[in-house]
């Protein structure tokens, strides 16, 4: 073959067979290209696409659960503090019945230790005003003997005119009182 004639004219111009062989190989690439590579890729591309969509998809639901749990927990807190308030409440409420209750008895035990009190005085002082009228009646009938100049030892005697003498200090006593 002529390649120097070929050579003088090839060099803008390409082979013809060349150009086939080049044509019909770019055809069949394109071919399997369209036929098995093309159809991958999209699978593959809409795969990951899912994938992404399906990834933010779940994230918005956490963020939707979180939230909602969130909401929840924020209302078992307001519960548990309004709860809390009410315990507390109640706590001061019986403890002020307490303090009532404690004071009640005390104002009532004070009572009775003053009634018990004012009723042993009174017991104290009967026993001694009958203690000094008979020292009183016992000085009487002894002076009153030594006044008069007889002996005032009888008994029978002795307690008529102590009796008399005691009767007349009472009245003096309560018309000193009016």
């Amino acid at each position: 073959m002529n390649y120097a004639a070929e050579d003088s004219s090839g060099i803008i111009i390409p082979v013809w067979s060349e150009v086939i062989v080049g044509t019909v190989a770019f055809a069949l690439l394109c071919f399997v290209l369209m036929k098995f590579v093309f159809p991958k890729m999209e699978e593959t591309f809409k795969a990951r696409v899912d994938a992404i969509e399906g990834g933010i998809e779940r994230a918005n639901k956490a963020q939707e659960e979180a939230n909602t749990l969130l909401a929840q927990y924020k209302q078992q807190l307001a519960e548990a503090r309004t709860e809390a308030a009410r315990i507390r409440d109640e706590a001061r409420a019986d403890a002020n019945g307490i303090k009532a209750d404690i004071m009640a008895k005390a104002e009532e035990e004070r009572d009775r230790v003053i009634a018990a009190g004012r009723d042993q005085l009174a017991a104290n002082r009967q026993q001694l005003i009958r203690e000094l009228r008979g020292e009183i009646g016992e000085l009487a009938v002894d002076l009153a003997g030594k006044i008069v100049g007889e002996s005032l030892a009888d008994e029978a005697r002795q307690s008529g005119t102590v009796e008399r003498f005691l009767a007349d200090l009472d009245n003096i006593e309560t018309a000193g009182r009016a």
